[in-house]
């Protein structure tokens, strides 16, 4: 067979289970076939063949049979995971840590081996904070607008200008209008303070694109009233993210669904889906609350109401649905 494999070469390579296999059948080969193998090998070669053999089989059966160390258990291994993953600052030491405080005892280690076998970095440094829980954490001292525009089926090209509060989601429409002037730009900033102080909102800082569309007086007026204005960065939508996806939410329920005919349909639409996503929608954003109406008292055991009588209200003409129970 090892001929076969060499045909046409110079010299005879043997592979690991040919030299088992004539090292193991050494002492069984009869004389004349052991005449023919000195044509393939000498017979020191084969018997150090087999010495090697015998040496590897005595070494596996001394070798202490070890189990190794048990799997950490997987309840764990999921805990050490949900710290790093909510707590992006934290090394696996301080992970380890964390884990003592709770009462659970495992290696600095298996919390290092953990991390390591899930793809994160044990290193403290293993990943900055994103611009989602940058805004979430400042959310109550922040407020975000944006310009967006919709077409009219004539083709006229109408302007929205919103503003949102990151902290309870509540949505300030100020305008549309057909023409964003530089003197349509500030009176809207100055109703955006009147309605902030009406409210008792403290914001002290207002993100906006650079958009030329805002004035450097829009700037002043607003700083006048304590409020700083933040440009986002070129092309990062993430740092203005809220809004982004407020702008995403609003094409989706309402304009992409209906047909605005001039800037005054546009102004009486957006009123009516102002005043539902501020009371009525529920947001996910917020633990599914609602801007301006705390959740209702919630009904431990719906089996021993006999009937639930749920009215659905429409709005915009069955755009938008609203329900609740019959008074």
């Amino acid at each position: 067979m090892v001929l076969e494999r060499q045909l046409g070469g110079d010299r005879q390579r043997f592979g690991p289970g040919d030299r088992a296999f004539l090292a193991a059948l050494l002492h069984r080969v009869p004389r004349d076939v052991l005449r023919r193998l000195r044509l393939l090998v000498r017979p020191d070669t084969v018997l150090r063949w087999h010495r090697d053999l015998v040496a590897r089989h005595h070494a596996a059966r001394s070798r202490p049979k070890r189990s190794g160390r048990p799997r950490t258990v997987h309840s764990i291994r999921v805990l050490v995971l949900r710290l790093a993953r909510e707590n992006p600052t934290w090394g696996y030491r301080r992970v380890h840590g964390e884990l003592l405080v709770l009462g659970i005892k495992v290696a600095a280690s298996t919390v290092w081996e953990i991390l390591r076998d899930a793809g994160i970095d044990p290193a403290p440094e293993r990943r900055s904070s994103t611009w989602a829980d940058f805004l979430r954490s400042q959310a109550e001292a922040l407020l975000a607008c944006d310009f967006f525009e919709t077409v009219t089926p004539t083709g006229a090209r109408l302007y929205v200008f919103a503003v949102i509060e990151p902290a309870n989601r509540r949505i300030r429409i100020l305008g549309a209008t057909a023409h964003p002037s530089g003197a349509w730009v500030v009176q809207a900033a100055k109703n955006l303070v009147l309605d902030l102080e009406d409210t008792g909102c403290r914001a002290r800082f207002l993100i906006r694109d650079r958009d030329g569309m805002f004035p450097e007086l829009f700037d002043a007026i607003l700083k006048v009233a304590g409020i700083e204005v933040v440009l986002s960065g070129v092309q990062v939508p993430r740092m203005n993210s809220i809004m982004e996806r407020w702008v995403q939410t609003c094409r989706r329920e309402l304009l992409d669904r209906t047909l605005i005919w001039n800037q005054r349909h546009l102004c009486n639409v957006l009123r009516e889906f102002e005043r539902f996503y501020n009371s009525h929608r529920p947001h996910q954003g917020i633990a599914n609350a609602r801007p301006l109406h705390p959740l209702p008292q919630v009904i431990v055991d719906p089996g021993q109401i006999v009937r639930l009588d749920i009215r659905r209200r429409e709005r915009l003409g069955g755009i938008l649905h609203e329900y609740e129970h019959a008074a």
